[in-house]
């Protein structure tokens, strides 16, 4: 298991297109994706969990993989979400 703080920078958080695109990022792999925000757990290959979470710009997750390729899969997700996942 693997995990790193990283900062939302989206000027609107985690509405619907960025959720969205982060849940896409997230399938492509194996490893299980999880992110923690305010003692909450959310499935971050889940685009209702995301949304759930109500992640406001500013805000600061805990992306956690766990898995084969767990490695990669932080390092991609965390780059994702640093670049403004695809906004």
């Amino acid at each position: 298991m693997v995990s790193q703080a990283v900062k939302i920078m989206n000027p609107t958080g985690l509405h619907l297109r960025p959720a969205g695109n982060l849940c896409k990022e997230a399938m492509k792999f194996k490893s299980k994706v999880t992110f923690d925000y305010s003692g909450n757990t959310a499935n971050a290959k889940s685009v209702l969990s995301v949304l759930g979470a109500c992640i406001k710009s500013g805000d600061e997750i805990t992306l956690i993989c766990e898995g084969e390729d767990e490695e990669e899969a932080l390092r991609t997700l965390v780059a994702y979400v640093e670049s403004g996942l695809g906004e």
